[in-house]
């Protein structure tokens, strides 16, 4: 997974969110029993959130406690990345049992940002973890309007890798419609429901035995193939506010020069990381094509954590998938269509960007 020979394999990791009385608690619960969690850490923010006591066996360190499926749980006492270090040199001095997995639960009220932010941007931690997913936990029967009133409940959907709906069988026809919505929000992530197996929920481009998974279900390329939000097409309020989240992707099938590749991503996160609720992809750089960078990124924080020794399949495309707010696809699209050297519609828009890329046509 990664370029530095003698460097351990990233560990992945899973941040499990959602909105208040989502269904967090439970899900975590049940996924505990699961074999695949064995020699999982799981980082909560209080104990007394998440009903564990049937689990444990016990104390091992301070904030630290055994579970019986074979996992660690520890407390987050301020700093995540103080957390996630002291975690590793428990690991590395072999004070702990060395650990596959770690599994972060939010609090109902958490924006996602900030964490990824901290799991992207710092250097050791980045080097250490691989970001697996983020699954986003939504309850039908007041998800569509907690997504109406909460931002940070619309932010939560937005940078999900994978979406569980909750209390289904409470929630009627109301549980499709809210189906349908998360899909318009993020249609690159699958909607599994809270029985799904623990296999699809913590699927992602890493896994705890050192392979790359499936690039593209990863990507959710595929169903961020076109712009889908489709003006006066919705099947709710048009007003409602997560219509100005957009979910596409940018494809080069040539490999991508390095410096005009670090531009595009500097620019887009210098001048409109706020917009940028995520980013990922893989890239084949021009340099060294046959090894391509995976890329992360959620606001103004851009980060490539790991390097592949090779493409996990035959397609050997650069693409990246963007979710946006308030952002213009198509802007983005010539912006990448300008570092790339392709033609931008005609030559008096295509100057206009060079000269001002900073502002948005149109917009």
């Amino acid at each position: 997974m990664t370029d530095i020979p003698g460097r351990p394999a990233p560990i992945p990791l899973t941040i499990l969110t959602g909105f208040l009385g989502a269904g967090k608690t439970t899900l975590l619960n049940r996924l505990l029993r699961a074999p695949e969690l064995a020699d999982t850490v799981v980082i909560v923010n209080e104990f007394g959130e998440v009903g564990l006591d049937h689990l444990l066996i016990e104390t091992v360190d301070e904030g630290m406690i055994l579970l019986g499926a074979g996992c660690l749980c520890c407390t987050v006492r301020g700093d995540l990345i103080a957390t996630l270090e002291d975690l590793l040199r428990k690991r590395d001095n072999g004070r702990i049992q060395p650990f596959r997995r770690v599994v972060i639960e939010t609090t109902g009220l958490a924006d996602p940002a900030p964490i990824l932010h901290a799991l992207l941007y710092h250097p050791y931690v980045a080097m250490r973890y691989a970001l697996q997913g983020v699954v986003t936990v939504v309850d039908a029967v007041n998800g569509a309007g907690t997504l109406d009133t909460h931002p940070e409940a619309l932010r939560q959907v937005a940078v999900a890798d994978r979406l569980v709906v909750t209390k289904a069988d409470l929630a009627g026809d109301r549980s499709e419609q809210l189906r349908a919505r998360l899909r318009q929000i993020n249609p690159g992530a699958p909607v599994l429901g809270p029985d799904a197996p623990a296999a699809d929920l913590l699927a992602g481009l890493f896994d705890p035995d050192g392979k790359v998974a499936d690039v593209r279900a990863w990507l959710g390329a595929e169903a961020a193939q076109h712009d889908h939000h489709h003006h006066g097409h919705h099947h709710h309020d048009v007003n409602r506010h997560d219509a100005a989240i957009r979910a596409f992707h940018l494809v080069s099938e040539a490999p991508v020069p390095r410096a005009a590749f670090e531009m595009f991503l500097d620019l887009l996160r210098s001048a409109h990381g706020p917009k940028l609720l995520r980013l990922k992809g893989l890239v084949a750089l021009a340099d060294d094509p046959g090894r391509p960078v995976v890329v992360h990124g959620v606001q103004h924080v851009v980060h490539t954590p790991a390097i592949l020794p090779a493409w996990p399949d035959g397609d050997t495309r650069s693409r990246l998938v963007l979710i946006v707010r308030d952002l213009d696809p198509a802007f983005v699209r010539r912006l990448w269509d300008v570092f790339l050297g392709r033609p931008v519609l005609d030559a008096p828009d295509a100057a206009a960007l060079t000269a001002n890329p900073l502002a948005i046509p149109g917009s």
